[in-house]
């Protein structure tokens, strides 16, 4: 047998440093969390939470998350800013089915410039289900330029993750 040359994963072959997987990741500290219910039509014929409602889970946690701060998202629009999401991840480790009450703990961190990543962790009774983590750049709304994360969503982010 002739063995097969892998090739690169594409952040080698862009001369990048890959980074390392979800699971991968030093331990997170958690300090805010919130539940969802899967809803019937987020699973699959199979009963399982389909793969693409993690993401949207992700959503639900990060709005929240944000809520807390000056207005939250909607408060960040309103001062002519969008926070675009521009990379995801997600690790599934076990299924969610219908009905299942799962808590989403999320945390926010790596702000620089414009950009900031969040860290996620779902659970349904103490039992893993899934990781991952979003990647957001903001913008202004107008122009979608890249625009610096606001002092006061910094400096609130700092102080709830401290």
């Amino acid at each position: 047998m002739q063995a097969r040359a892998r090739r690169a994963a594409p952040e080698a072959r862009r001369g990048l440093t890959p980074r390392p997987s979800a699971g991968q990741n030093a331990p997170v500290d958690f300090h805010f969390e919130t539940e969802v219910r899967v809803r019937f039509a987020e699973t699959d014929a199979q009963g399982i939470a389909h793969n693409s409602v993690y993401l949207v889970w992700f959503e639900v946690t990060r709005i929240d998350y944000l809520a807390r701060f000056r207005g939250g998202y909607p408060g960040l629009r309103a001062d002519g800013i969008e926070a675009l999401t521009i990379e995801a991840n997600v690790r599934y480790l076990t299924p969610a089915r219908f009905d299942d009450r799962l808590t989403i703990r999320a945390r926010c961190g790596e702000l620089r410039g414009a950009r900031f990543r969040f860290d996620y962790a779902v659970e349904r009774e103490g039992e893993a289900i899934a990781d991952g983590w979003t990647r957001h750049a903001c913008v202004d709304a107008a122009t979608h330029r890249p625009t610096r994360v606001p002092g006061w969503l910094a400096d609130e982010i700092s102080a709830a993750e401290s």
